[in-house]
């Protein structure tokens, strides 16, 4: 009996999750498509002037960071010219470097301006929109002249007023919320891809 009870609960959760994930991204189709536009356009306008795209989050925005990078570097869809796509949550040596000389919030902002010119992008990745780390990061980019997007969550946060684009996925489950973002990340590639 007590397995019966597992599998319903497990069922349950399955069901609950996948259907969540189903409502946000509703949500999302709903609500966001003009800002993943805009998005594409931001992209596509960096890598058409031959600039680089910069990338930073924390945990699971720190993997999505990496994913869209390597799409850039690597290919997406199309067999086309590696492009510049750098996550700045890589270099182990500069990560625990700055965060051991500077804290923690300023291994990501230290790196924009170290790597960032004039006309590249910034992207920063953080759920809530309030991960001081990344703040600091577009705050650094400003200043260089950096084109920024944010990818958050929730409400948007501090992201809101710092980044020239902040797209806010309409959720307040983290799971939910990075589950938005690499779609919206590979649909950033995609229009990349679409460049050539």
């Amino acid at each position: 009996m007590p397995l019966n009870n597992t599998y319903l609960t497990v069922n349950n959760m399955v069901i609950e999750d996948l259907l969540e994930h189903q409502q946000t991204l509703q949500k999302v189709i709903d609500t966001l498509q003009d800002d993943i536009k805009a998005g594409c356009e931001l992209i596509t306008s960096v890598i058409k002037t031959g600039n680089k795209v910069l990338l930073a989050g924390n945990g699971g925005s720190a993997a999505d960071a990496q994913h869209i990078a390597a799409e850039l570097t690597g290919r997406f869809v199309k067999e086309r010219k590696p492009l510049a796509g750098i996550a700045l949550t890589v270099d182990t040596s500069a990560l625990t470097a700055i965060a051991n000389d500077y804290g923690y919030d300023h291994v990501f902002s230290r790196q924009v301006s170290g790597l960032a010119h004039p006309g590249d992008l910034f992207i920063g990745i953080s759920t809530s929109g309030n991960s001081q780390g990344i703040l600091n990061a577009f705050a650094a980019a400003n200043d260089i002249g950096c084109k920024t997007l944010g990818l958050s969550g929730r409400d948007g946060g501090k992201m809101n007023g710092i980044c020239d684009l902040n797209i806010v996925v309409p959720s307040n489950t983290t799971a939910r919320i990075q589950e938005m973002h690499i779609l919206i990340g590979h649909i950033l590639c995609k229009a990349v891809d679409e460049l050539f």
